[in-house]
């Protein structure tokens, strides 16, 4: 499992008449990184903002951008979002044909790259590309909207690719619904990153906000409990065998 657990608010959910405002107080109420949602109302049935947006706010914050391209195609637009001052871009596995070159031009343009999966869209379809990664996103409503409810179904997805990523210095996140009732599920199944829009952005505020990112961060933690403590365990059996020094 990767390192602590990493609260990235969705600005999808913030009001964007104040959404510089808005970034300046999750940035103060302790959000790890900031996740902006692009939907071009062609891939998903919504549509958010674009690059100039994310270059608006980039000043604001020396947070990193997590960047969710909903979009479809996407290479196109790869270039605008890196000099727009996206730290980490996030394409779907699902919105073009050559998955691993989308995944090499965005390395190639200096970022962290990462791909996402639609609930319906199974595990497989990254096997070939791990080693070209740093993040998967394993989406756990149906992209397009903020608000939704959380598919549980997605919790076993969560699991199987955590196996999958094995010792790999990939951090798995997981978007959709999350919040402070099920962050504990989805940190136990064995994601380290979790973004959460609605759950944060309730109240008035960073003092608000920041409540809810250290609910939702304690749930998470609460959850890896097990997984440690067995971790720690099986390491101690495995000491004790002489395997390791």
């Amino acid at each position: 499992m990767s390192g602590d657990i990493l609260i990235a608010p969705s600005i999808l959910a913030a009001d964007f008449a104040r959404l510089g405002e808005e970034v300046a107080a999750i940035d103060a109420a302790g959000a790890d990184w900031i996740h902006c949602d692009v939907m071009d109302g062609h891939f998903v049935p919504n549509i958010s903002f674009g690059a100039d947006v994310i270059k608006a706010i980039r000043p604001l914050t020396n947070k990193v951008f997590d960047v969710h391209l909903m979009i479809a195609p996407t290479d196109a637009y790869l270039e605008a979002f890196a000099r727009g001052g996206a730290d980490l871009i996030t394409v779907h596995a699902e919105a073009g044909p050559h998955l691993d070159r989308s995944l090499q031009a965005i390395r190639s343009l200096g970022r962290k790259a990462g791909v996402s999966l639609c609930p319906s869209t199974p595990e497989a379809t990254i096997e070939y590309v791990l080693d070209r990664i740093d993040l998967v996103l394993v989406m756990t409503v149906n992209p397009g909207f903020g608000g939704q409810s959380f598919i549980g179904s997605q919790i076993e997805k969560i699991k199987r690719i955590r196996t999958m990523i094995g010792e790999r210095p990939i951090r798995l996140e997981v978007d959709g619904g999350v919040t402070r009732d099920n962050a504990a599920a989805v940190a136990a199944a064995g994601a380290d990153t979790l973004v959460a829009g609605s759950a944060v952005f309730r109240g008035r505020g960073a003092a608000d906000y920041a409540a809810n990112i250290e609910a939702i961060r304690a749930a998470a933690e609460a959850g890896r409990v097990p997984h440690l403590q067995n971790s720690s365990a099986q390491r101690m059996r495995v000491s004790e065998g002489g395997l390791i020094r």
